[in-house]
């Protein structure tokens, strides 16, 4: 299915009444972290500073990189995690987790941080009342990687994924390796035959495998199920989850043992209800504080992820699930029941047919906002939109800036409130009324409507009747005869 070549872009719908209003921040392509207001107002860029996410904290202070790692050498490893105030300055960073010495470049320390980190004070990076990000102290939860030989995982070496601890003068005070874990993943028999041939090697750096691809991690935080006793869920926990292996886990900050997961396999009678959640991201625990606190709120992409026995898809055992949607699955850590989701149905498309209208089978993410809707990143699209919890669209935004590959993609985007930017003064707020799109034409395109019109004599029509593809609810009811 195509796209249009040419759609409007900027924030496209706006509705006061029912969004939660506040700067939304993004890594604009080839750009910097831009700042917008909920009209799209550019109302601030820290130019050519990367951010893999960009957040922004309380005072105007934004997290970031200022440079990557040649991809000569290494695979989205950024050189370092900076935080930078208003003007610019850089008023801490952390680089020092491995001495480089890539040829052709001067030795340097890095930070090899990628996809995610938090600050102390704050769970999940996004704003959650009473529990602000520090700013001028406290340590640092980062994802990085670390380059390892696992030969009981496969000869080939692996781009591993680490999760450590940083204090405030930058010294690591924790570390922990997911393939020190390898036996606690659950991987059966063939999937561990197809990592050992192939472990997803990529053709950046050293070749690694990149056998986990973790692009999210965050502290569980204050919690109900640990309140009412469940150890699994202690606050200082931290879980994460892995888009080539389909995996969504839970660790024990002080064993390091996994104490909860969910994949890599959605077959079981625990999970077949929920369906195969496959190259995820954002995976979190709603924080104490917003609705819905203590469910796992994921981006599940869809696309391609897993290992496995191969099929006609996957000859060689990997990525042997697929799916050409999206969904925004809320679910409950212990129940495992779905307690809230938007996927292509909610979004009003005819599923399967149009599901691919909500789709992005990399990056993205979902936050959600005090007063219960969410605020999605489709990233591959760069379109961030909000959703009320009926559904209702009520904001939507399409970055304008494309990398040198064409595409707009947005990896991620925060909604903060507007007292976290003491710099600027509150933002007119105007209503933006979605547009009749069948009668947006651009100048010189001529309006809908033939100049001349014949009624033919009888004809007849019984609405939509059947498609050559079976909708999904048609199926349901089919089920529903079946069982009658």
């Amino acid at each position: 299915m195509g796209h249009p070549t040419i759609y409007p872009t900027g924030t496209t719908v706006y509705n006061p009444k029912k969004a939660w209003s506040g700067y939304t921040i993004y890594q604009a392509a080839d750009t910097g972290a831009l700042l917008i207001d909920m009209n799209g107002k550019e109302v601030h860029l820290w130019k050519g500073l990367r951010g893999f996410p960009n957040k922004l904290f309380p005072g105007g202070y934004v997290l970031g990189s200022t440079s990557e790692r040649d991809p000569k050498y290494g695979f989205q490893d950024e050189t370092n995690l900076v935080q930078v105030d208003w003007d610019g300055n850089i008023v801490w960073k952390f680089d020092r987790y491995e001495y480089i010495e890539d040829p052709g470049h001067p030795p340097q320390w890095m930070a090899r941080q990628h996809h995610d980190y938090q600050r102390e004070g704050n769970p999940v990076g996004y704003y959650v009342p009473g529990q602000d990000p520090k700013v001028d102290s406290g340590h640092t939860l980062i994802l990085a990687h670390k380059n390892v030989k696992r030969p009981e995982i496969s000869d080939i070496e692996l781009l591993d994924d680490t999760i450590i601890e940083v204090d405030w003068e930058g010294n690591v005070v924790w570390e922990w390796a997911v393939s020190d874990h390898f036996d606690e993943l659950g991987f059966d028999e063939d999937a561990k035959l197809a990592l050992s041939r192939d472990p997803n090697t990529r053709g950046f750096g050293a070749h690694a495998g990149d056998w986990m691809h973790i692009n999210s991690a965050s502290v569980l935080g204050p919690n109900r199920f640990y309140d009412a006793g469940d150890e699994r869920f202690h606050p200082d926990n931290i879980i994460w989850d892995a888009r080539e292996t389909n995996i969504i886990a839970i660790i024990d900050k002080k064993t390091g043992d996994i104490v909860w997961k969910l994949g890599p396999d959605y077959s079981t009678e625990e999970t077949k209800h929920i369906g195969w959640i496959i190259g995820q991201h954002h995976a979190h625990l709603i924080p104490q504080g917003l609705p819905g606190e203590g469910n796992i709120l994921i981006f599940d992409n869809g696309g391609w992820g897993g290992y496995g026995k191969p099929n006609p898809e996957a000859g060689d055992g990997l990525k042997i699930a697929r799916r050409d949607h999206s969904r925004i699955l809320e679910i409950n850590p212990v129940t495992l029941e779905i307690e809230w989701q938007y996927t292509p149905t909610e979004a009003g498309f005819q599923a399967p047919l149009d599901s691919y209208r909500f789709y992005s089978p990399y990056i993205s993410s979902a936050q959600r906002l005090p007063n219960g809707n969410t605020l999605i990143t489709e990233g591959a699209d760069g379109r961030i939109f909000e959703v009320t919890r009926e559904f209702e669209l009520v904001w939507e935004y399409i970055s304008p800036y494309k990398n040198s590959r064409n595409s707009n993609m947005v990896y991620r985007a925060y909604r903060v409130p507007y007292e976290w930017v003491p710099q600027l003064a509150l933002p007119v707020e105007t209503e933006i009324a979605p547009l009749d799109v069948a009668d947006f034409r651009l100048p010189g395109a001529a309006q809908r409507g033939a100049v001349t019109s014949v009624e033919v004599e009888g004809t007849i029509s019984y609405g939509e009747g059947a498609l050559c593809v079976a909708r999904t609810d048609e199926l349901v009811q089919k089920g529903r005869d079946r069982d009658e």
